[in-house]
């Protein structure tokens, strides 16, 4: 059995940390994006394209690909499941 990083989200879809292993990730996730926020020039727009939309991007695919492998499988939650809402009427 795999070790889970990332919980289900109890509402709504996506994963939130579970262990000290994901909120590390998450921790490097954000102090990726404030490093590449102080050090963009944006006067510049082809050096704010490629030196903060696409880290931004690739960082953000990152974290989701390491979630989606660490984590429960994503689906749409409302609430914790309860026996009668698996019940067809």
């Amino acid at each position: 059995m795999k070790e889970i990083w990332f919980k289900r989200k109890r509402y709504g879809w996506g994963w939130t940390p579970s262990t000290w292993q994901g909120w590390t990730i998450v921790g490097v996730y954000l102090a990726a994006f404030i490093f590449l926020g102080l050090s963009v020039d944006e006067t510049n727009p082809r050096e704010f394209a490629l030196g903060f939309i696409l880290p931004c991007i690739i960082l953000t695919v990152s974290l989701i690909r390491i979630s989606y492998n660490k984590g429960e499988s994503p689906r749409w939650q409302w609430g914790r499941d309860t026996p009668d809402t698996n019940k067809e009427l």
